[in-house]
């Protein structure tokens, strides 16, 4: 595994464990939420100065952040808090396990009421299938548009613009699985 692999998830790691956001990190360690996201994406690389500033915010030292002893990487059960946020807020996606290391990404995804992927359908290389847990999603792929309830399920190519919408006033929960994993 390469040294920058392992600060980003490291980091998301330690941050998770605090039970903290991306974003009340950032505020704590007084550094953008943009500067926390690139770091657990591995798309930067901090200095330790920087690095020092962002576990401030945690608290932790730069000592027992690298002697920290992390979970094997090879796992193949999950715990619900062991889940990863991908996206959280109204829409929120907790991914199983890494799914750079797979050629399937599963997903729990929450949609409170009034939740949207947003106005732009989304386009992705990958097939995604899902079924509904609980609540009702609107889904448009293409053309075409259902509205979903808990049992249903959906399956497409997402190369096709695809959006989802919760126009319910309960929360949606779906599982998922897309193939090659959307990163």
């Amino acid at each position: 595994m390469d040294q920058n692999w392992n600060l980003g998830h490291r980091l998301k790691h330690v941050r998770q464990q605090a039970g903290l956001s991306q974003r009340e990190l950032a505020r704590r360690a007084g550094v953008t939420n943009a500067a926390i996201s690139l770091i657990e994406a591995n798309q930067s690389s901090p200095s330790v100065a920087s690095l020092k500033k962002v576990l401030e915010g945690i608290p932790m030292s730069l000592s027992d952040f690298f002697s920290l002893e992390m979970p094997a990487q090879n796992r193949f059960f999950f715990r619900a808090s062991e889940l990863l946020p991908i996206a959280e807020g109204k829409v929120d996606f907790r991914q199983v396990g890494d799914a750079r290391k797979h050629q399937l990404q599963i997903l729990h995804e929450r949609y409170e009421p009034g939740a949207d992927t947003g106005r732009s359908m989304l386009k992705h290389e990958s097939e995604e299938g899902g079924v509904v847990i609980e609540g009702e999603i609107e889904l448009t792929v293409g053309d075409e548009k259902a509205i979903l309830k808990a049992g249903d399920a959906y399956l497409f190519d997402s190369r096709q613009p695809h959006r989802f919408r919760n126009l319910g006033s309960s929360v949606c929960v779906i599982i998922s699985a897309c193939t090659p994993p959307y990163l």
